[in-house]
């Protein structure tokens, strides 16, 4: 990693907190320097920052003063183009939180900028700096699983009233679905196993554990999915869903669907279950373990990417070191959110069917046989409407147009 890159923060609170704490090590182990918050809000002390970090209220006024060279975004997913592009015109690389942004056109935009300045873009998809991920790619692009006849994620977690009562744009529904937020990851590690332009990428880059070279996927470019069917479905009165399941048709790969819940019963902290001819793997993203073909059970497979040092590292080398998360490779997640803007609100679920779990702010809200219909849908490639399960509604369903240029919409 280089050293002595100025980089700024903006967005200091909320998920903000958690770069706090990564930005003021680096700080004062002279890796970088921490060189500004831009932060409109006064700043909590839940992580503190080194004493000589200037705070400013507006990233413009940030951008000015403090000149530095790679800004972290993290603030509400609707600000993310604006204050990227802003980066860019004043030369900065970006490490940009998820999701990028909200649309493709608005994806397009971004990565026009990017190709006029030659900076950089990482999305914040930590788990795609994963050796467990990598491992996996590198399996089946080598053929151990045989053609791929499906991958399916699942998971299902628990938020209380809190969760949703944390920020103003929490529970939106454009920008704080189950499938785009907690559990993007989900999507977004189905895709790049799924698609068949992120697995095609592969070489030596280094050694495991053992001492052993392995196997990774560099992310490049993505293929957009050409077809989009969700069902929705809400347990409170919010605009977004917190129940989801998504069925994606890629150009070249295998059938994806995503099946997540964050209102579940017992949790699952996130499989990828990756189906061939040859026989099947599971990647469990949250915990980096991993099992191929013949192995008895999931195995710890140590190591992550940071992507901040990453990206730092591609500052560096810029053609000697790819981005492991970069804006390219998450156009078809891009997709997925687009699709769920247009889509119709999510299916509130009936007092019959959801229950309460604790009082007062920490009350969660759990849908009866939740789990068993999550697993069902992911065994199957299928919705819960084609399952019989009786409180499903028929999809919602887009078809996105490929095109020869970077240009795509959603039809």
């Amino acid at each position: 990693m280089t050293t002595g890159a100025r980089v700024a923060l903006i967005g200091a609170n909320g998920h903000g907190r958690w770069h706090r704490r990564r930005l003021a090590p680096r700080h004062e182990a002279g890796e970088i320097v921490f060189a500004g918050i831009a932060e409109p809000n006064p700043v909590d002390p839940d992580a503190p920052v080194p004493a000589d970090t200037p705070v400013f209220g507006d990233h413009r006024e940030l951008l000015a003063n403090a000149r530095p060279d790679v800004v972290v975004i993290c603030t509400p997913p609707g600000s993310h183009l604006p204050i990227a592009l802003d980066a860019l015109a004043a030369g900065c690389d970006v490490l940009l939180e998820k999701p990028p942004v909200l649309s493709l056109a608005d994806h397009e935009r971004l990565a026009a900028a990017l190709a006029e300045t030659g900076l950089a873009c990482q999305v914040g998809f930590q788990a795609l700096g994963s050796a467990a991920l990598d491992e996996l790619r590198a399996s089946v692009a080598g053929g151990a699983l045989g053609r791929l006849t499906g991958v399916a994620a699942v998971a299902s977690w628990q938020r209380d009233d809190a969760y949703y009562a944390r920020s103003p744009w929490a529970g939106r529904r454009a920008v704080d679905g189950a499938l785009t937020n907690p559990l993007g990851h989900a999507v977004m590690q189905a895709l790049a196993i799924a698609d068949p332009l992120l697995c095609s990428h592969i070489r030596i880059t280094g050694s495991g554990p053992t001492g052993d070279a392995y196997m990774a996927a560099e992310q490049g470019a993505a293929t957009l999915p050409s077809r989009i069917e969700v069902e929705r479905y809400r347990t409170r009165p919010i605009e977004s869903d917190d129940t989801a399941v998504l069925r994606l048709t890629v150009p070249g790969g295998p059938p994806v669907v995503v099946a997540v819940t964050l209102a579940g019963e017992e949790f699952i902290p996130g499989e990828v279950v990756v189906t061939g001819e040859r026989g099947s793997a599971t990647l469990e993203y949250p915990t980096d373990r991993l099992r191929l073909p013949g192995e008895p059970g999931l195995r710890e497979v140590p190591g992550r990417v940071d992507l901040l040092d990453n990206l730092l590292a591609h500052r560096a080398d810029r053609a000697g070191v790819p981005l492991r998360a970069p804006l390219a490779a998450t156009v078809g997640f891009t997709a997925v959110v687009d699709a769920l803007g247009d889509a119709p609100p999510p299916v509130a679920l009936d007092a019959g069917v959801v229950s309460d779990i604790g009082a007062g702010p920490a009350r969660i809200r759990s849908i009866g046989g939740i789990n068993d219909v999550l697993r069902r849908a992911a065994n199957g490639l299928a919705l819960p409407s084609e399952l019989g399960v009786p409180w499903a509604h028929p999809p919602h369903t887009e078809t996105v147009l490929q095109t020869t240029g970077s240009t795509a919409h959603l039809k």
